[in-house]
């Protein structure tokens, strides 16, 4: 396990999400949003926010993250105490070894910081490029998985499994501090892998943390030592509503997309949102102004002492880094520290009952 075990609930952390998309109608040269988004990584550490992840698709034409693992070795180099992780990454299409030895190396390099979040993966364009078949991705997840956990563990990874052979071969170097290996999913199976073969669970919307818990308890596990990283569809200003006027088409590119990939399921079986406020009536997104979103998390995670991190889009593909910044700031300004009091009140009338 890693150093989040020590993690107490009023030092939950806050984070930003990226997906380095660069859409056409907004394109912008890559070599410039990078060094944009770098610039804002950095300066969101001195803001406050205390992690960063980072996410993974291949062969699409806006530039979506195909190389999470380069770009966190390059927010390693421009943090100090930022934790950095994938939500998330797409084990079927790696090999498994080289996966756990870049996972590995990342942990040397930022000293413990990286976690590697993985789950199946749905898009068969992206399986059938990388040599994998779309019906072996549970077996292909929970191989890697195991395999990860032994480099790690310095073991040797010899293996016979359904996918992969592996010879009498131990990684090295490995870290002092081991990477969490931390698994994503929306469906009750999905779920309940977390909670069987994961040191924590990446839930989106914050809609299946019961199921999660849930899960933990039919195996056996404690609920408490369960680990929730929730990812957030919620924009946060003082003016949710303008703000929404200037960025929700974003939004809504970036939800239509996902509805085309299938990500929701079929394709030609779920509707695409027709325009901007669609995506609000139907809870694709959140809007909420400061006070009401600390309302929100102090109630979420006062039930829920599992969540570590709570994490929010930093920006919305082809929106201005600069437009996503000034979210940031007002997260950071009127959100995080008011939550965080809040907690830690909470906390001693607790010790104090």
């Amino acid at each position: 396990m890693t150093d989040e075990t020590t993690t107490s609930r009023d030092e939950v952390r806050f984070g930003l999400w990226y997906d380095f998309r660069n859409p056409a109608q907004w394109r912008r040269p890559f070599e410039q949003l990078y060094a944009q988004v770098l610039e804002q990584i950095a300066w969101a550490e001195e803001l406050g926010f205390g992690s960063v992840w980072l996410t993974e698709h291949h062969f699409c034409d806006d530039g979506y993250t195909p190389s999470p693992l380069v770009i966190a070795a390059a927010i390693g180099a421009r943090t100090k105490d930022m934790r950095i992780a994938t939500n998330l990454m797409l084990p079927a299409l790696h090999n498994p070894v080289r996966l756990a030895e870049d996972a590995a190396t990342l942990g040397i390099l930022t000293d413990g910081r990286f976690d590697l979040g993985v789950a199946i993966g749905y898009r068969e364009v992206e399986f059938d490029a990388f040599g994998q078949r779309v019906v072996n991705r549970v077996s292909l997840l929970e191989e890697s998985a195991a395999i990860a956990r032994k480099a790690w563990a310095g073991e040797s990874v010899a293996f016979e499994g359904k996918r992969f052979r592996l010879p009498d071969v131990r990684v090295s170097p490995v870290p002092t501090r081991t990477p969490g290996l931390l698994i994503g999913g929306m469906t009750e199976p999905a779920i309940e892998r977390a909670a069987r073969l994961g040191d924590g669970f990446l839930s989106t919307q914050n809609e299946h943390h019961q199921m999660y818990i849930d899960a933990l308890e039919r195996l056996g596990r404690d609920p408490l030592e369960g680990r929730i990283y929730a990812g957030q569809w919620t924009i946060v200003d003082e003016d949710p509503e303008r703000t929404w006027a200037a960025i929700g088409d974003h939004a809504l590119y970036q939800l239509n997309e996902y509805i085309g990939w299938g990500s929701f399921g079929p394709p030609d079986q779920v509707p695409r949102f027709e325009n901007r406020d669609q995506i609000v009536e139907g809870g694709g997104f959140v809007l909420r102004d400061g006070p009401a979103e600390v309302e929100m998390l102090v109630e979420m995670l006062t039930a829920r002492p599992q969540i570590r991190d709570v994490h929010f889009w930093a920006r919305l593909p082809g929106e201005p880094v600069e437009s996503g910044s000034r979210r940031m700031q007002y997260i950071a300004t009127h959100v995080i520290p008011q939550v965080r009091a809040r907690l830690a009140a909470h906390s001693s009338d607790a010790l104090a009952g």
